[in-house]
């Protein structure tokens, strides 16, 4: 018996897990949102380290295990029905997890907001090519989604390196308009995070045909 062509095959599964994802970054952005916008709570070290531990773990590890788990559905055991667009959520998730890792643990410590600037170029890209497969896919409400990201990484941009801040005469931050608009886009796009979450949910739960993930 030729045993090299033995194969494990297990049936398709509905249960996409895309709503822990989903979840985990948009309580990230319901986080940092609001704290970004209206300046409460004042950022302090305590603040930045709270911070940092929510972004590690729910929009970091949240989005990276769903990442991993569609790779695996994806490629070892083909459960998820050949579905191609979520070959670049598996991409995505993975990325966008991996990064809110780096991204909690500098907020943890306290580090340089700078080279944020330049991570958010390669995420400009990486999320219009998201908007451009989901709305390819007639999968507008993640299209949506992905539309939302780029501008997260536009403003993330300006509020990094800090453009258009005004400042006293001694040098302090009065203003910085890229961290408001930053602030403002993380609200809207961790509400639709949220209409994601319970729509897609009550889809694969409930049978409701709402548009979701």
């Amino acid at each position: 018996m030729d045993t090299s062509q033995i194969a494990l095959t297990f049936p398709a599964s509905s249960f996409v897990p895309v709503v822990l994802g989903f979840f985990g970054l948009g309580t990230g952005y319901l986080i940092y949102g609001p704290q970004e916008l209206f300046g409460f709570p004042r950022r302090s070290q305590q603040v930045d380290r709270a911070n940092g531990v929510w972004g590690i773990w729910m929009p970091g590890f949240c989005q990276l295990l769903v990442g991993i788990y569609l790779f695996v559905g994806l490629t070892w055991f083909q459960v998820f029905g050949g579905n191609k667009a979520l070959y670049m959520a598996a991409v995505a998730f993975s990325a966008y997890g991996i990064h809110w890792f780096a991204m909690g643990w500098n907020r943890y410590q306290g580090s340089d907001a700078r080279p944020n600037g330049y991570m958010s170029i390669p995420f400009i890209i990486i999320s219009v090519l998201g908007a451009t497969v989901f709305f390819r896919a007639d999968a507008w409400p993640v299209g949506v989604l992905f539309t939302g990201l780029a501008a997260v990484y536009v403003a993330e941009f300006f509020a990094s390196f800090k453009i258009g801040v005004t400042t006293t005469t001694d040098g302090q931050e009065l203003s910085n308009p890229g961290e408001k608009a930053l602030g403002l886009i993380h609200i809207v796009v961790g509400v639709w995070l949220m209409y994601l979450t319970v729509s897609t949910t009550l889809n694969i739960a409930s049978g409701f045909h709402l548009p979701g993930g």
